[in-house]
């Protein structure tokens, strides 16, 4: 009798245990840093900071003069964006290439604009370099790469 109850319980706490990791594997984007990037209006890369590094590969192709890159970081334990950010292009060995800085921002305007004729540009005078895209803030001062420019 004994036996049979154990088997029930512990039957009932695999079942509770297996429910908690499904119901945490379809909710990914909760209390994890994420981004976006857009080319003027159009999102060209959404991500989270836990997604692997390949898969976070900006594709400008070809740009306008006018064309503007807009990115958008959220932090995961601050309501809006961060202070005192900035977004740095790194090549392979580390060297900062271009650092743009931008204002602190408390309404719901919260996007970094960045030329994507300048970037363009960068790009073309290092074109035998690997470029990527770094952000870093107040609250995020190590910094978190977003994306490698693609040749």
């Amino acid at each position: 009798m004994q036996r049979t109850i154990f088997k029930q319980a512990f039957a009932q706490l695999f079942t509770l245990v297996t429910l908690c990791f499904i119901a945490v594997g379809f909710t990914t984007g909760i209390g994890l840093d994420s981004y976006e990037i857009y080319l003027n209006n159009k999102l060209i890369l959404k991500q989270s900071v836990n997604q692997p590094l390949s898969l976070r590969k900006l594709q400008l192709g070809k740009t306008n003069d006018n064309d503007q890159l807009r990115i958008y970081y959220k932090h995961c334990t601050v309501k809006g964006s961060g202070t005192d950010r900035s977004i740095i292009l790194k090549d392979e060995k580390g060297n900062i290439l271009k650092k743009w800085e931008f204002a602190n921002t408390t309404g719901s305007n919260t996007d970094m604009v960045i030329s994507a004729k300048e970037l363009s540009q960068l790009k073309k005078d290092n074109v035998h370099r690997d470029l990527s895209l770094h952000y870093t803030a107040q609250e995020l001062p190590k910094g978190e790469m977003l994306a490698f420019l693609s040749p």
